[in-house]
């Protein structure tokens, strides 16, 4: 049997953090289906307060997902990571973060573009031939880029 995981990140904006993961890891977002939250409401298993527009689309207001593009269509992906609004801020170090592997990329070049669109260095650090950054995302969650 082949397990499927999803991973979920709590965080303030799940947009705008599904849109950063998405460009940062080439992936997708999700689509949301504007007829169908349009239909919850109005039979009023939903409200309008539990909604919002982003980028000029209705979404549900308390999450957003990505995927690989090749999984987009899937109604079952393997790979998804769901963005949730969470009420309390990030306040310690994360006990599990991302390893990001760049595939032969140049490390120092994608920090640089990754703090040009909100992320933030942390450290480098080294294991034997091994080397690679700390980072931070536009929400604080940590991540390595190697």
């Amino acid at each position: 049997m082949t397990l499927k995981i999803q991973i979920v990140v709590d965080c303030k904006n799940p947009h705008e953090l599904a849109d950063w993961w998405a460009e940062t890891l080439e992936w997708a977002v999700e689509p949301q289906d504007e007829v169908f939250i349009h239909s919850m409401i109005e039979q009023g298993f939903a409200t309008e307060a539990e909604t919002t527009t982003h980028r000029g689309k209705l979404v549900w207001r308390e999450g957003a997902a990505i995927r690989p593009p090749d999984e987009l269509d899937a109604k079952a992906p393997a790979h998804r990571v769901l963005f949730q609004i969470v009420p309390e801020e990030k306040t310690v170090k994360n006990r599990v973060h991302w390893d990001v592997r760049l595939a032969g990329g140049d490390k120092d070049a994608v920090r640089a573009a990754l703090v040009a669109r909100g992320a933030t260095f942390l450290w480098s650090a080294s294991q034997g031939p091994h080397s690679w950054h700390t980072m931070a995302d536009p929400e604080g969650n940590e991540f390595c880029i190697s």
